[in-house]
């Protein structure tokens, strides 16, 4: 039954909660956009290599490296946050993930110390990768448990949000670098001036997430699993898991491709400068942030998988043509439209995606098997997508190439849909996807 109206007092405090719960999530989100912003740069002081290209890979390789570490760190810290709670768990993430973006931020050179320097980069990665392994999908279940009746999907949005807003900062603040400092200060030194920024912010949102309150779903379950009766639960469950992974490969192939590999592929590929390709990353990521609430509500209204399999079935017929189009007509304002459609079929995809996977997990081991879903995809699919980008496009000598990656990830999302929704019986302590979005117990 859906409510009329929640006195201003409940709003005050959903709207608190979420800002609360999503900070941690910004800061996340912000230091990894940074390492694919400055890829370029990083690949300069970290990983110098005969060739351009092949210190370009070694630094994307590194930054895949740290998805790797989501599935393991989406099943630990994932359990954890079933077991101890949402707030408690949270503030653990965000520790280790501070930790890492110390440790990237306070290297020096190559030059300076030798091997050390990209080790400890892949190391402060490593960290990063195994918080963020539970950061989103505790994010997720956190506004999915807050959410009113029948605004799930709105609710859920909010996280996808925050990371547009991260995009929104970064962007601005290398936009304003380039405006401000020559191209050499920048490859220097300049570049690690947003990461620094990244590290003030810690204890602010720090202090955000300690008066962060405990789910109202969470506090009244009975029981929590332990660590081995979670394995136990996902191991059960292993074809949702790995439906539900499919179902995330689109996100996350076309978030990584539209955001962090955009400036890259702008500067590199598409020979236009650094400021331009900056400025559209920028108006993107103010595009999704418009586009992800209104797939979320848009989901609430008609349900979950009509929105789902539409997007879908649209990124497979337009993704590799709309960059065959932009490779052809390289310029700002192409570059702009072609990733503002993109970002349109991103948007209205996720809105939907982020809560129909927070509804298909058994509710006992709800974060681990989001985050175990949404890692495993991020891992094969969305973190290696700048590198596999960059190896197609020097493979195939064909600049669109990148959209034939996405063109896959569509297909492999499309299917993974179709067969969580099929109306067939559900185990017993899973769910299953009921009519407009909302759920029923199988």
């Amino acid at each position: 039954m859906q409510t009329t109206s929640v006195p201003a007092n409940t709003l005050r405090a959903r709207a608190g909660a979420i800002l609360r719960v999503t900070s941690g999530n910004f800061l996340e989100q912000f230091d990894f956009f940074l390492f694919g912003f400055y890829a370029t740069y990083i690949a300069h002081t970290f990983f110098p290599a005969s060739s351009e290209f092949a210190s370009l890979m070694m630094t994307f390789a590194a930054f895949g490296a740290g998805f790797l570490m989501r599935p393991i760190g989406a099943v630990v810290l994932g359990a954890y946050i079933d077991k101890v709670g949402r707030r408690k768990g949270l503030i653990v993430t965000l520790s280790i993930m501070a930790t890492g973006t110390f440790l990237i931020v306070l290297i020096p050179s190559y030059e300076a110390i030798g091997y050390w320097a990209p080790l400890i980069v892949l190391l402060g990665r490593l960290l990063q990768g195994f918080s963020a392994g539970a950061e989103l999908g505790g994010v997720s279940v956190y506004l999915s448990e807050i959410a009113t009746p029948g605004r799930k999907g709105f609710y859920t949005s909010w996280q996808s949000g925050s990371q547009q807003v991260a995009i929104m900062v970064a962007a601005a603040m290398g936009f304003a670098l380039n405006a401000l400092m020559e191209e050499s200060t920048i490859r220097e030194w300049g570049w690690r001036i947003p990461f620094v920024f990244g590290c003030l912010i810690v204890p602010f949102i720090f202090f955000l997430r300690r008066k962060l309150e405990e789910t109202q779903a969470f506090s009244e379950r009975r029981q929590h699993p332990d660590m081995k009766q979670v394995f136990h639960t996902l191991l059960g469950n292993w074809r949702i898991v790995i439906a539900g992974m499919l179902m995330v490969a689109m996100t996350t192939t076309a978030f990584y491709l539209i955001t962090v590999y955009a400036p890259t592929f702008g500067k590199k590929v598409l020979m236009l400068s650094a400021s331009d390709s900056l400025l559209v990353t920028l108006l993107v990521a103010v595009s999704n942030f418009i586009w992800l609430p209104i797939g979320g509500a848009l989901s609430d209204r008609i349900g979950r998988k009509p929105v789902l399999i539409a997007m879908a079935l649209i990124a497979i017929a337009t993704s590799y043509p709309a960059l065959k189009y932009l490779a052809a007509d390289a310029s700002f304002y192409t570059m702009l439209g072609v990733l503002l459609w993109l970002s349109f079929i991103y948007g209205l995809y996720n809105g939907a995606m982020i809560p129909a996977l927070t509804e298909i997990m058994p509710v006992s081991v709800r974060v681990a098997g989001f985050s175990l879903a949404y890692s495993l995809a991020t891992a094969l699919f969305g973190g290696f997508t700048p590198a596999i980008s960059t190896a197609l496009i020097e493979v195939t000598g064909d600049k669109a190439a990148p959209g034939l990656w996405m063109s896959f990830a569509a297909v492999c999302a499309l299917l993974a849909t179709l067969f969580l929704y099929k109306q067939e019986a559900r185990p017993r302590h899973a769910t299953r996807p009921g009519p407009e979005g909302h759920r029923q117990s199988a």
